[in-house]
């Protein structure tokens, strides 16, 4: 099954496949993963984050496990949220840690991660925090569609997930994908719109 969703007409394409010209690493410097055949892949070079920054957003990212290694990776969600990208088979119970889980927060509200070596998706709604006389009025907001099916329901947040790249639940974000140590994991056909 190939789960491809083309970019809606009011998206900003962050990757097509082509080049990294949308992402760099921590520190502005140069994005240096991989692309190979329009896939883009992790290469133990560090985390890459997108130039354009996000409030309330619609993300769309697919991924994919290959059979070796623990296929281990995140999406942040303004840098700060992370949704969880894991094999499937490393944890075979929903919790915290397991792909989908917004990660040691909320454990999706079933599984629905397929076999490796088959391409992903992930949907993504978010509602960034709301602020009130500079101090966090209302924490953030995400609702997930894992391969088309909802895995949570605006659930909140109440802080930054492990592995953020700040605390200023204030201002907007970048989109950041994980290198988790070089586990390998692959990407393709990330888009997003402004909400």
């Amino acid at each position: 099954m190939d789960i491809y969703e083309p970019p809606s007409k009011n998206a900003i394409v962050l990757f097509d496949g082509t080049d990294l010209s949308a992402w760099h690493k921590k520190g502005d410097e140069p994005a240096t993963w991989v692309i190979e055949d329009g896939i883009l892949s992790c290469n133990a070079t560090g985390n890459i984050m997108t130039t354009e920054l996000f409030e309330d957003c619609y993300i769309h990212v697919e991924f994919f496990i290959p059979a070796e290694g623990p296929g281990n990776s995140g999406v942040y969600l303004q840098g700060r949220y992370e949704i969880q990208v894991l094999s499937h088979d490393y944890r075979d119970m929903p919790d915290v840690k397991v792909c989908g889980a917004i990660y040691d927060v909320h454990a999706p509200l079933q599984q629905v991660q397929q076999a490796r070596e088959t391409w992903q998706s992930f949907d993504i709604i978010f509602r960034a925090p709301r602020m009130a006389d500079g101090e966090k009025a209302d924490n953030a907001r995400i609702t997930v569609l894992h391969n088309g099916m909802i895995i949570h329901n605006n659930v909140d947040i109440p802080g930054p997930t492990g592995g953020h790249l700040d605390v200023d639940e204030g201002t907007p974000g970048p989109l950041m994908l994980q290198d988790h140590g070089g586990n390998p994991v692959s990407f393709r056909n990330v888009w997003a719109v402004h909400l």
